[in-house]
């Protein structure tokens, strides 16, 4: 039997290999003492070897694919996932979850193992059965707070919106394969036309990706699951899961659909507009900190859009910059408020008036990751919003941008309460007291922090991704 191809798969071996260790330590081990540092040791392991050990090439008859921005999409992945586990350590121990931590992680990397699949899809129905590895643990992840209402409604309305997505995406693509008798990417590409098969195919398909993306107006699930669900997996919700389906969308409407952009590329343009402005607006109307950032998310995956729409190397590679800047924006903002709900309970925005007078390395950190979300220099935010209006202007689409620029300053005003009740708000009831978060979290925002602060700066960092860019 011929291994090769399975050898090409090494991120997903490494991972199984992960959770297998994982598995069993925890069946096995009297205590979950060690559980975390055991789980983040191992992953930082995984997440390194997949610097080091990159593998390019195709297998399975070119199912799996392989490439060297493929490889780049899951180590953002993995760095993303490292942090959500390092904030996560202080919920997992508390006395309502502390049995059932194991479960946390072998869940997580399951629905990482699926994200996985779906980046290195070279045919739909890897793809498809990708995303459904990766939306059902999701569901089960959502609802990890079983005995808390909130989080078994999120579940519920989790699963039930993916498997309406699934439906509708499983249904386009019998449509695709009808039109064109095949579901190989690449022999799908000369095939693809403007007959009423392959649009509709095409339509019900990105109606499916659109549904990971929070696109408007398949947004509406997003800020309930954001607010129940515990706030470490609303992180993974924001970062990791919307990166892989924004990486498919971008690769298969340019390397699939690309001959028929001039169908495909309005619908884009005008569903960016509604996502970025309704992301904003309502983003304005919230109390609850976790809905605040849900909407803050919604607009902007409008702003993925424009990357996408591009169609360039300049578009890809500002798309796959702009991901990177926000998971690390984002998680910042999300363990920030992991830290104050474990120690207060509350997630509502009053919460935080007066919490520079004493969380004032805490309020920091809210605050250059809300500056970097908002796109203020000298933050990284700002760099990677530049080059995806760049990208979008480079390609002619000066209104677009300029109503992205717009929405960029109402953006601002919302992200500034946040800065409002930290610094000039008084408290009108018992004010947070100083949160002693644990070392993981520590190292976690200080790794955010830094990489917030600094990583807008280096340009060697953008020019590595757009030399990936050019060879897709």
């Amino acid at each position: 039997m011929d291994f090769s191809n399975f050898l090409l798969m090494n991120q997903e071996a490494g991972l199984m290999l992960v959770f297998l260790i994982l598995l069993v330590y925890d069946i096995f081990a009297s205590g979950k003492v060690w559980l975390q540092l055991t789980a983040c040791l191992l992953f930082a392991v995984h997440t390194a070897a997949g610097f080091l050990f990159p593998s390019v090439g195709t297998a399975f008859g070119g199912m799996y694919v392989s490439t060297e921005m493929t490889v780049l999409m899951k180590n953002i992945m993995n760095i993303g996932t490292l942090i959500v586990l390092m904030q996560s350590g202080a919920w997992l121990r508390s006395e309502e979850n502390s049995q059932k931590q194991g479960e946390f992680y072998v869940i997580t990397f399951a629905t990482l193992l699926g994200m996985y699949l779906m980046i290195s899809a070279g045919n739909f129905l890897l793809l498809y059965i990708g995303m459904e590895i990766s939306a059902l643990p999701l569901a089960c992840l959502a609802a990890y707070n079983k005995h808390r209402e909130k989080s078994a409604e999120a579940g519920a309305k989790y699963i039930l919106i993916s498997v309406l997505a699934s439906g509708v995406m499983m249904f386009g693509i019998s449509y695709l394969y009808g039109a064109m008798g095949t579901l190989y990417f690449t022999d799908m590409t000369p095939l693809v036309s403007m007959s009423p098969m392959t649009i509709m195919g095409l339509v019900f398909f990105f109606a499916g990706i659109a549904f990971k993306v929070s696109i408007v107006p398949f947004h509406l699930w997003t800020a309930d699951v954001y607010e129940g669900a515990p706030t470490g997996i609303t992180a993974y919700l924001s970062v990791v899961s919307k990166a892989a389906a924004a990486f498919v969308l971008m690769f298969a409407l340019w390397h699939v659909f690309g001959a028929i952009v001039y169908i495909w590329h309005w619908i884009l343009w005008a569903l960016a507009v509604a996502t970025i402005v309704i992301g904003n607006l309502f983003a304005i109307r919230q109390t609850d900190i976790k809905r605040f950032f849900a909407y803050s998310s919604i607009s902007q995956a409008g702003y993925i859009l424009l990357g996408i729409m591009s169609g360039t190397a300049d578009g890809m590679a500002s798309t796959v910059y702009f991901v990177l800047v926000y998971l690390f924006s984002n998680l910042a903002v999300f363990g920030v408020i992991a830290a104050v709900e474990n120690a207060s309970g509350r997630t509502d925005i009053a919460a935080y008036d007066g919490f520079f007078k004493t969380n004032p390395r805490l309020t920091f950190v809210m605050m250059i990751a809300v500056f970097s979300l908002g796109g203020i220099p000298p933050f990284a935010g700002f760099f990677s919003k530049f080059f995806i209006f760049a990208a979008a202007a480079s390609e002619g689409e000066y209104l677009l941008v300029f109503i992205a620029l717009v929405n960029t300053v109402i953006s601002l005003y919302y992200y500034l309460l946040i800065i409002k009740a930290m610094f000039i708000n008084q408290p009108s009831e018992q004010p947070i007291t100083t949160i002693r978060t644990d070392s993981y979290n520590k190292l976690s925002l200080l790794l955010c922090s830094v990489c917030v602060l600094f990583v807008g700066l280096f340009s060697n960092i953008y020019d590595y991704i757009h030399g990936m860019s050019t060879g897709m």
